[in-house]
């Protein structure tokens, strides 16, 4: 666990760093539609760690839960055990549980509803010259603009401007993308107000 501690300390100290020479660079243009939004993402919101679930099977009431997503990404049900639930949206999740319910109710046509009734897993970092830099949890959806506003704002020594986004992608490669804040705020380019991914990094120089 500690050597885990470390990694990730050093990996935001490398990530800061060069964020920070990053400010002197000059943006190139950027074609920001070609990041994902996950309002419009057809698999819908995306079960993780510590994300509470409930699960309710019409007429067996012993058999409906409430359960919270573990770091491991499991959720415990009663008779079937141990489900992964990170992941997963709730139509996948829901059939994974209707399958493994089927081996006890083979002639039963079992109605299963999920639903997450309360998000954790949605976190951002905004980092920098803000009031309030910090790790940020929503239970919705949060653009660049909104994010920076939960933040407290720029301070007056921001460079707002020189903005990025940092992003891992799933190959696990980080990228920045550059963000003109003022931009934004103005509403000369709202196409830089992407929504934010879950541990994405705002840092305003």
């Amino acid at each position: 666990m500690a050597k885990a501690t470390r990694c990730t300390t050093l990996f935001a100290l490398t990530l800061i760093a060069g964020l920070a020479l990053g400010a002197c660079k000059t943006v190139r243009p950027y074609d920001y539609s070609k990041e994902p939004d996950p309002r419009t993402n057809k698999r819908g919101f995306v079960i993780g760690p510590a994300d509470q679930v409930r699960i309710t099977v019409w007429r067996h009431g012993d058999l409906t839960t409430t359960a919270t997503v573990r770091p491991d990404g499991i959720i415990t049900m009663p008779l079937i055990g141990d489900i992964k639930a990170a992941g997963r949206n709730t139509k996948q999740l829901r059939e994974e549980i209707r399958a493994r319910l089927g081996k006890f109710y083979k002639d039963a046509q079992l109605t299963i509803t999920v639903a997450v009734t309360n998000v954790v897993s949605y976190r951002f970092t905004v980092s920098g010259q803000v009031s309030r830099p910090g790790l940020f949890t929503s239970s919705r959806f949060v653009t660049v603009q909104e994010a920076i506003a939960m933040a407290g704002g720029p301070t007056r020594f921001a460079k707002p401007d020189l903005a990025v986004v940092v992003r891992r992608g799933d190959d696990g490669r980080v990228r920045r993308i550059p963000i003109d804040y003022p931009a934004i705020a103005s509403g000369q380019s709202p196409e830089q107000n992407i929504v934010l991914l879950r541990g994405d990094v705002v840092h305003i120089p």
